[in-house]
């Protein structure tokens, strides 16, 4: 605490004399009387040769010495240095990402940014009048929540922070902002105060936008070895083993050295010694026989600043023949691929595609409308279902291929810079789907799923391109027949990112019309989860999966497992951002609280009344 009039506290020298006059002795009247008889008992007092007598306990005296000091420090104006906003309504917003466990902060980056909004709710300005101010908190982590709405109670606003938990899952920052913005629209006096380290942070959605943000950053140093991809797959060179392929990348700039093991279902089966260079990824294959289906962990042993990405899990189902029809008036390239894009994979071809034709589990159209359109996880090749895009169906002519998104997973290895097409459909992308391959007109390839059935679609016709040529074709074939696949479908829905609800289709037979039936889920710390089960439900949805581990379900006779990661290269950089890109609205640089002088003089002078008053009554009621 310090003052503003320092000098003000000189005033204190005068509580000595209020202890003086109580130590004066009363001035004497002197009477002529006959006799001192009666008066013995009074001669002690009536001693006048010292000027001062012993000091007694007098209420009155505390009373007047506590009012003085009261006086003495509102004269002084003290105050303590705090954080403050301008805004008359304050947003705060707090990052609880999984980069905020990180420990290059005391005890983490959350716990800072954490103490930092509760100064800012210290220098909250409350009362009457046009001064006073009003703040909402909204916590940012798995889910974007408004944990209290716009309120100038600072107990209500500190339960609020303090009640917030950091969770594993990536930064869900561009929701909460979303909100924020609709909170301050057309609002010249509010302002909205991120408190986050700037990790995975995209912003350039709100560039249109008049946010006005104000960016506290937290975080030092970027130490970090972390995990941000695993995937499972059969072993190419023996189909009865799995091959697991993890990416381990060094986010700092020192080569780090680590073991990196594998277990399946928590039981060790192989490490491997691995040296990460500074910012460098590196890939790690294992191989490992596995029986049954089951859970395979991968798990880093070298301590670093964050340790939500030191380990992740995958569900891994044991592979089942796949039966591929392939409806084709004759394409011998994508029959091959068809046949190479796995050991297990079984293509039937027919002419046409009727209801009568054999049952399979992935639909290859290749150039030719069917009479009745299949429900089957399907590939589209130059043929298109009308309700699956609006706006009709045109055609272009020599499309040139300007984009595609390679980091999806049906890309993946597959590059397009050498393709040509002759001519293609012109569409619109569906709501349902993404695009994955562009032309500056319209999409050439999309996927997505529509209710359950999951599509792929490709706009022209494979042999009047270039495109079966070239080493991407295959690739693409093989990465398509693994995404149709139901099974692989069935375990990309139990290994998801931490924050993405658990979504699982209930069979008719699971839930019987008229029976009340719940579903209990374990937590990867133990506790459990209860949940009813309506027998109308067609899918079970759980949401609270913001911690990373596995998750075990039981719907009534059925037991599963599913996993969550965090695997996500931009949280796990833990570089703290100096601004926030707004697009073409320019950035955000990181801004330090506004340190101001919170006075306490008025509490101090509002005391010193209380006393006053206390003393006017003591008084009166001893001379009552």
């Amino acid at each position: 605490m310090s003052f503003l009039s320092p000098w003000s506290l000189l005033f204190a020298l005068s509580l000595p004399l209020v202890v003086t006059f109580y130590l004066l002795k009363r001035k004497r009247v002197v009477r002529l009387v006959p006799s001192t008889v009666l008066w013995q008992r009074f001669l002690a007092e009536n001693q006048a040769s010292a000027p001062f007598q012993r000091l007694r306990n007098h209420w009155l005296m505390w009373l007047q010495l506590l009012l003085l000091l009261l006086l003495v420090l509102a004269l002084a104006r003290p105050f303590f240095f705090g954080n403050v906003g301008q805004g008359a309504l304050q947003i705060v917003v707090l990052d609880a990402s999984a980069s905020m466990q990180a420990t290059d902060e005391s005890p983490n980056r959350f716990e800072r940014a954490r103490q930092e909004a509760l100064n800012l709710v210290d220098g909250l300005k409350t009362g009457f009048g046009t001064s006073s101010q009003q703040m909402l908190v909204m916590v940012a982590g798995a889910n974007a929540e408004v944990r209290q709405s716009a309120t100038s109670e600072k107990a209500a606003l500190r339960r609020a922070i303090q009640s917030a938990q950091v969770t594993d899952s990536p930064t869900r920052l561009a929701e909460a902002l979303r909100v924020a913005a609709t909170l301050t629209k057309d609002r010249a006096d509010a302002e909205v105060h991120l408190f986050s380290d700037g990790a995975g942070v995209d912003l350039t959605e709100f560039e249109r936008i008049d946010l006005p943000l104000v960016f506290h950053r937290v975080g030092q140093r970027n130490n970090n070895l972390g995990i941000v991809s695993l995937d499972v797959k059969a072993n190419p060179e023996n189909p009865a083993q799995r091959a697991v392929f993890a990416s381990v990348n060094n986010f700092s700039g020192a080569s780090v050295e680590s073991l990196l093991e594998l277990r399946l279902d928590g039981e060790l089966i192989e490490s491997k010694s691995i040296t990460a260079g500074p910012t460098n990824t590196t890939p790690v294959v294992f191989v490992a026989n596995q029986s049954q289906d089951g859970v395979f962990s991968v798990r880093l042993t070298q301590p670093d600043d964050l340790l939500a990405d030191n380990e992740a899990s995958v569900v891994s189902l044991l592979p089942e023949p796949v039966r591929v029809l392939l409806v084709s008036r004759g394409n011998r390239f994508l029959e091959k691929a068809i046949a190479a894009a796995g050991p297990n994979i079984e293509v039937v071809t027919v002419p046409d595609y009727t209801v009568a034709s054999p049952e399979a589990a992935v639909v290859v159209l290749d150039d030719v409308a069917p009479t009745e359109w299949p429900g089957a996880n399907l590939l589209a090749i130059h043929v298109a279902n009308t309700n699956w895009f609006e706006g009709g169906i045109g055609t272009l002519e020599a499309p040139p291929i300007v984009d595609w998104k390679n980091t999806h997973q049906l890309l993946r290895f597959v590059s397009f810079d050498t393709v040509q097409v002759a001519q293609a459909l012109e569409v619109r992308t569906p709501t349902w789907a993404v695009s994955l391959v562009d032309s500056p007109a319209a999409p050439l390839v999309i996927a997505g799923e529509l209710g359950r059935q999951r599509i792929v679609w490709v706009g022209f016709d494979t042999l009047q391109s270039t495109w079966p040529l070239r080493i991407s074709f295959p690739i693409f074939i093989a990465n398509s027949i693994e995404w149709l696949n139901p099974a692989s479908a069935a375990a990309e829905r139990l290994t998801l990112r931490a924050g993405d609800p658990f979504r699982f289709p209930l069979a008719e037979s699971l839930v019987p019309e008229g029976t009340v039936l719940s579903a209990r889920v374990k937590m990867p710390g133990g506790d459990e989860r209860t949940l009813p089960l309506d027998s109308r439900a067609r899918e079970f949805v759980f949401g609270e999966t913001g911690n990373r581990g596995r998750y075990e379900v039981t719907l009534g006779t059925n037991q599963l497992v599913f996993v969550a990661n965090l695997l996500d290269a931009q949280e796990s950089n833990l570089r703290p951002s100096e601004e926030l890109s707004l697009g073409r609205r320019g950035t955000v640089a990181a801004t330090p609280l506004q340190r101001a002088n919170l006075e306490y003089w008025r509490w101090f002078a509002l005391a010193g009344l209380v006393v006053m008053l206390g003393e006017w009554w003591w008084f009166h009621r001893r001379t009552a």
